[in-house]
């Protein structure tokens, strides 16, 4: 592992926080790109003493001369490629979004290209937003190959981020491994339409009421889990760019809301939440995976929500989280 140098993309959203946590107890250099701002979310992980250990790159994912600088001055060996913008933002700003989204997996690609004897491994975040509303398939969990329906701005970009990998492999032989997250949740998951469930676990560690706006089934996934995987599809070389759905715990907001409860019984009647789904498939096959990567640890949802809550209470009396931040709408 110490010849390993990461990059990470986005590494100041939550999955990347995670990924960064990781890699540094293992002892591999991490370098991360992303745009100037406070590392919130990484303080909330890392103590003082770790974020030294991370090598911090500002530029801009849409930059290409700034991003092969960045893969080349710091002899990058593997890259997470997170960087991105979310529903909200696609949506308030498609243009933007389309040169955050694409243009800057486009960066990301053409880079590994140029530094293809130096880049060993390449992974990137799709999206369970690829698929549509669960009336759009039939019962069963869906496969990773199964059709695309995307009902958002932000879906299409994953779409075309997959299909961008599929002919870097064609046309230059560029292997990498996309995944899908569904529903990612823990600390630092703080932004996104479904971020809310994390945001009423933050809530209910600190004894406030909080409202979840959605109903419906989806599968939710530890942001460290998250995370584990994404290093290890980038530690992997396959022959071609498949890209996987991920497993996780199958529950209704019903369900999430009886968990929050279990873990914090004083919070019994302070969750609420609405009837209405959002615009997600039920639940995913996340089985395919696993003959790439091998076998992935999901934690049980109680055992998450657990552990979000416990390290909330830590980072609140630590100082380490701005928990309205953490809990805002």
């Amino acid at each position: 592992m110490t010849s390993e140098r990461f990059l990470i993309t986005g590494a100041f959203g939550c999955i990347g926080a995670w990924a960064v946590k990781r890699l540094l107890d293992e002892g591999v250099d991490v370098t991360t790109y992303d745009l100037p701002g406070a590392p919130h979310r990484l303080r909330l992980l890392l103590n003082d003493a770790q974020m030294t250990k991370v090598r911090f790159v500002e530029g801009d994912i849409t930059d290409d001369a700034a991003f092969e600088r960045a893969v080349a001055d710091n002899g990058v060996t593997n890259i997470i490629h997170l960087a991105a913008l979310q529903v909200p933002l696609v949506r308030a700003n498609p243009i933007l979004g389309a040169r955050v989204n694409v243009v800057g997996t486009a960066v990301v690609f053409e880079t590994v290209r140029r530094h293809a004897e130096q880049v060993r491994g390449l992974a990137y975040a799709s999206s369970i937003a690829v698929y549509g509303p669960a009336a759009m398939y039939p019962p069963e969990p869906l496969a990773h190959d199964a059709a695309f329906h995307p009902e958002t701005l932000y879906g299409v970009t994953k779409v075309a981020n997959e299909e961008w990998a599929r002919i870097y492999w064609q046309d230059y032989q560029i292997p990498s491994v996309g995944l899908r997250p569904f529903f990612v949740y823990g600390p630092g998951r703080d932004q996104g339409v479904s971020s809310y469930p994390s945001k009423a676990m933050a809530a209910a560690a600190v004894g406030r009421p909080y409202h979840i706006p959605f109903g419906g089934q989806d599968v939710y996934q530890h942001a460290d889990d998250v995370a584990a995987a994404m290093i290890q599809a980038a530690r992997t070389r396959p022959h071609g760019a498949p890209v996987f759905n991920l497993g996780g715990s199958t529950a209704t907001v019903g369900e999430v809301v009886s968990a929050i409860e279990t873990v914090v019984p004083a919070a019994t009647g302070t969750i609420t939440f609405d009837a209405e789904p959002l615009f997600t498939p039920n639940g995913v096959d996340g089985s395919a995976v696993e003959a790439l990567l091998g076998p992935v640890r999901w934690r049980p949802l109680v055992d998450g929500v657990r552990d979000t809550v416990e390290h909330t209470r830590a980072a609140v009396a630590n100082g380490r989280i701005d928990i309205e931040r953490a809990i805002a709408r």
